[in-house]
């Protein structure tokens, strides 16, 4: 077994017979203290760079301060480490903070858990005709995608129902309006990414655009998936000559009335030579999106509706027609892991307050159990910051120590092996793929995480050796995410492979 890297190899390089002279200074308390720090600081940097010989290569060269680095390798179920670097650190950990958010919640809801979402019929129905309005109700359901909720809608029609009269009632109050601005992260707020919870979330509130040259070779086409009845989409795209180039292939995007998000504008130039492309963005309100949604599913489905939509508490005395369930929680987080989906994420830290009877569910509700959770489970959480429990923030803190803690606590879980199953594959899918090199292919199952100035990894090495290793590791260096954090990570995975 490869043993740890010492600790204290540096004390060869000093001359102790000139150490003590200089701290047995009688004469000059003054003199003494100066050296005192002096070698307390050479100490610290030495200790600092005690990183295996690969590792030292590429920090060295790119200049990665060593002080930006957290490591911490373990054999699994083992007490010592093979690999320590200011792991009691608190950093920003990125995405690999959506281990902790998702095993908490495989441990407190459990892996079966299912969210609801409610139908009801709020006026008479006949069998085929409810002459009031629909209501539906969500409990915060994370994958309730276009696809999922097409088969919602689809039952309803099994069941009889074919015209509405009424308006489409939203009810969204088991989730507390969340307070934070889509644009506060990085001035973006229309990415997908900073999509912010609702309990009733249809498709993530995105839409996917596709462009095309049409087949008359003089204009741009723009398709959306899906289809929104209530989205006006203005296309001032000009056709090019030339090479395809340039950011989102020369494509801008816009939102003309920020307030209701109902029209996207599209301007700049798209070359002929460009194949399809397709760019993600955020439109609408969540209410008018679901809307939107449903009027054209429900129209798809050969059904009649014409009405508008309302947010309101749909009353208690009411009985749900349908309720439908989601996908397990062991499958939707595989989702949240494997390809770092942050509003799923933020959907489940609400999810976790609710189940602590927090409703309307908080973010702080969710933090709390998070908390509580750790702390019940013999665990620190001094170094935790959690801001929306998916990463995607600039004041999450997680000291790569605890991070190991929870891998290798979760493996004494009898839900251990659906957590690890929900991590990306190494180099086979998800956010790793095609990242590592082929010996390290499918030999582990990580976390990546990424933010302007952050690299990090988490997760679970299966080495050469035959031996399961937990590796975390964060990097908050200038440019860290650019290329020389995630080459460090991934050399680090590569020598943990390779450990004997």
């Amino acid at each position: 077994m490869t043993k740890p890297v010492p600790r204290s190899r540096f004390l060869t390089k000093w001359n102790f017979g000139l150490l003590h002279t200089i701290l047995g200074f009688r004469q000059n308390w003054a003199m003494r203290i100066f050296f005192s720090v002096l070698l307390s600081c050479a100490i610290c940097e030495t200790l600092l760079a005690q990183l295996p010989g690969q590792l030292d290569r590429i920090v060295s060269a790119h200049g990665i301060p060593y002080q930006g680095i957290s490591i911490l390798v373990k054999e699994l179920h083992k007490e010592e480490p093979v690999l320590s670097h200011n792991a009691e650190v608190p950093r920003n950990p990125a995405s690999t903070i959506k281990l902790l958010t998702t095993w908490v919640a495989l441990e407190v809801l459990g892996p079966t858990y299912r969210w609801p979402t409610e139908i009801y019929f709020l006026g008479e129905w006949d069998g085929r005709r409810l002459d009031g309005d629909l209501g539906i109700k969500g409990y915060g359901d994370p994958y309730l995608v276009t696809e999922e909720f097409w088969n919602l809608l689809r039952e309803l029609r099994r069941n009889g129902l074919e015209e509405i009269t009424g308006d489409l009632v939203i009810d969204d109050s088991f989730f507390a309006r969340v307070q934070t601005n889509p644009r506060d992260f990085d001035g973006q707020p229309y990415r997908s990414y900073n999509v912010t919870p609702n309990a009733l979330l249809l498709n993530y509130q995105a839409v996917r655009f596709q462009f095309r040259v049409h087949s008359n070779g003089r204009e741009v086409l723009i398709a959306s998936d899906p289809i929104l009845d209530n989205l006006i989409i203005e296309n001032s795209l000009e056709l090019v000559n030339g090479a395809c180039g340039g950011y989102q292939a020369g494509i801008s995007f816009d939102i003309r009335d920020p307030d209701f998000g109902k029209t996207a504008v599209f301007s700049g130039s798209f070359s002929e030579a460009c194949a399809p492309y397709s760019l993600y963005r955020s439109v609408l309100r969540h209410d008018t999106y679901a809307h939107g949604l449903f009027s054209t599913l429900w129209r798809d489905l050969g059904g009649i509706y014409a009405g508008e939509v309302t947010s309101q508490k749909i009353e208690d005395r009411f009985t749900p027609e349908l309720v439908w369930q989601s996908r397990s929680l062991a499958e939707v987080i595989r989702s949240i892991n494997k390809y770092s989906n942050n509003v799923m994420t933020r959907q489940l830290l609400l999810t976790l307050g609710a189940k602590e009877n927090y409703v309307p569910a908080t973010h702080e509700g969710g933090v709390e159990v998070i908390r509580n959770f750790l702390i019940e489970r013999g665990l620190d959480p001094l170094s935790l910051v959690i801001e929306n429990g998916a990463g995607l923030s600039r004041d999450s803190r997680i000291s790569a120590s605890l991070l190991s803690d929870i891998l290798e606590l979760a493996q004494t879980s009898p839900f251990g092996s659906e957590f690890m199953a929900s991590m990306s594959i190494g180099g086979l899918d998800g956010t790793t793929r095609g990242r590592f090199g082929p010996a390290q292919e499918g030999r582990a199952h990580v976390k990546t995480g990424r933010l302007d100035n952050v690299a990090a990894i988490s997760g679970y090495v299966h080495a050469a050796n035959g031996k399961t290793y937990t590796v975390s590791a964060m990097v908050n260096a200038t440019d860290a995410h650019r290329g020389p954090g995630v080459e460090l990570l991934d050399e680090l995975i590569a020598w943990v492979y390779s450990l004997r």
